[in-house]
């Protein structure tokens, strides 16, 4: 069991830190954006939880219990480690993965970033991130995909800076209307 300590933080702290998540998160989009992958899975933690859960329909006095499914219990878009997104990286490189060929031209715009909260856990310093993400791809010459969605992120910072220990991505959508979720969110 790990020993979790919450920080109360002064103000100047907290925009300190909200400053490095911000760098983080917009380093990680210019990665992405530039097919930098291998350099992408560097900031990522060994221990890394990346998941997208479905949405569903629901009524407002279950949002609570059934707007989305859940992590380890129901089945997501995703929901994988560093070695499957290793693997979907390979695939990728490849160049004949079917969805990736030829290479989509994706946008990724990181909003909204606040960190919601400061912990340490066994000696290392964590901080929740919420953000928003707009996302747009575009493959051949008419094929253009749009997602939105909001991040809750727990960064872990080392010696050799902050790494993504945790992502949970909520799509804005309950259907997807676009030919194949390949992008990294």
């Amino acid at each position: 069991m790990s020993a979790v300590e919450t920080f109360v933080m002064d103000s100047n702290q907290l925009r300190e830190l909200t400053w490095q998540a911000e760098r983080f998160l917009y380093r990680e989009a210019d990665l992405l954006d530039n097919r930098k992958y291998e350099e992408w899975l560097a900031t990522l933690n060994s221990d890394l939880v990346y998941f997208m859960p479905l949405q569903r329909n629901a009524r407002h006095t279950e949002l609570a219990e059934r707007e989305t499914t859940k992590e380890g219990v129901d089945i997501g878009w995703f929901e994988e480690g560093k070695w499957t997104l290793a693997k979907r990286i390979e695939q990728i490189r490849t160049g004949v993965h079917w969805a990736e060929e030829p290479v989509s031209r994706v946008v990724h715009l990181v909003s909204n970033v606040y960190v919601t909260s400061v912990n340490e856990v066994d000696g290392a310093l964590e901080i929740a991130v919420s953000s928003r993400v707009l996302v747009r791809q575009n493959r051949n010459q008419y094929e253009n995909m749009v997602l939105g969605a909001r991040r809750m992120d727990v960064l872990r910072q080392s010696p050799e800076g902050w790494t993504l220990l945790r992502r949970e991505i909520t799509l804005t959508e309950n259907v997807l209307t676009v030919k194949m979720l390949t992008t990294f969110l």
